[in-house]
Parts: C-alpha cells; structure tokens; sequence
C-alpha cells in the first residue's frame, strides 16, 4: 500500500491536524507495515499559487520557450500530480480557517487540478479519473460546523467533498476534531473523539 501524508497548517507542534495525520498514518502503518509513505508539508514547501504566467505552463501546456522557473514548476506540479495518483490511501490535514481551506492547500489542489490525469471533459460532462483511492480527511475546526446554527458556514468539508468526487474520488473519510478553541474541555473531549474514530478506520477500510 502506498500512502500520501499531506499537512497543511503552518502551526506546527500546536496543530490538532497534524496531530490528527500523525495518528492516523501511524494506524495505517500498524495494520500494514510494509506501507510506503510519501509526506508534503504544504506550509514548509508551499507550492506557488497559480499567477496568469504559471497558468499557462502547469494548466495549459504552453511548453515552447519555457524559462527555468518555468520548468521547475512545471516538474513540481507533475511530481504532485504523479504522487496523488500513485496513492492507494490520502491522508489530508485540513484546518479550516475563515470557513474554508489554507491556500497552501488550495494551492496543492490547483497543482493536482488536472485535465487529462485527474478529470477529463467528455461529451457528458466531466468524468474523475482518480477513483482507485481512499481519502481520509483529518478536519480541524475551532468552532462547531458539523450541525446548528453555524452548519451553513462550512465552506471547508463541503468543498474537500466537493472536489475530490470531481477527481472521481467517492471513498471519503472525515476525522473531525472541532470545537477545539472553544476552552480546554472542548478541545479534550474533541481529540479524545476523534481518537476513537481514528481507531475505528480499520473496522472501516
């Protein structure tokens, strides 16, 4: 089994996502020892958010003329892509801030975002081209989105669903700690939750 590890907060030891990854990786691998994993820390090595100039050559395919930089995102990219669809399990660390996503990881889903390997256009419609996997989502939230008053808000789960069944990816995991700034025992009760359905992952698979 191959496994992609993706962190995105640029917390560090303070992130509750990257606790959460850290954890379930280290699931996964138990139960599977010979796993391969691949890790991208999004906030160390953030890929550059795409400017008119880089659309051209990492969406479009402009090649002629290409200058260094232009190569190296161009093999960045490609390298993203190829890891992605080389996984057989994703794990994403995805905090959400302003009700959304960190544009780090936005930035690696644009780089991802591509015709021909992760989706294609036919006569129908768009079609996902990178089903064969499993996504598991570790989902950091300071407050509570998932039901109540603030449900609507959640610009964060709904958009990873989202785009990932556009990749045609459908077996989608969320491992949810929120309510997490919400004071000590918020936060206790939170990771001690979403331990339990960390654990609860094999029984899933």
């Amino acid at each position: 089994m191959k496994i992609l590890h993706i962190d995105s907060s640029p917390l560090g030891g303070a992130s509750v996502t990257r606790q959460l990854t850290a954890q379930i990786v280290e699931t996964l691998r138990k139960a599977e020892p010979s796993a391969e994993v691949v890790y991208r820390d999004l906030a160390a090595a953030p890929p550059d958010h795409l400017t008119g100039e880089l659309m051209q050559v990492v969406k479009f395919r402009n090649l002629e003329g290409l200058s260094e930089r232009q190569k190296q995102e161009l093999a960045l990219t490609d390298a993203l892509t190829d890891e992605f669809l080389a996984a057989d399990t994703v794990v994403i660390g995805a905090p959400m801030y302003n009700f959304s996503i960190p544009t780090q990881l936005k930035a690696w889903i644009d780089r991802i975002a591509q015709a021909g390997k992760t989706f294609r256009y036919t006569e129908k419609g768009p079609e996902g081209l990178a089903g064969n996997k499993r996504v598991i989502i570790a989902s950091g939230r300071g407050g509570v989105y998932s039901a109540g008053p603030a449900a609507g808000m959640d610009h964060q789960e709904a958009y990873l669903r989202t785009v990932l069944g556009f990749f045609g990816v459908t077996d989608v995991t969320f491992v949810r700690a929120e309510g997490v700034a919400m004071g000590p025992e918020a936060r206790g009760k939170a990771m001690d939750k979403a331990a339990e359905e960390i654990a609860d992952l094999l029984v899933a698979a």
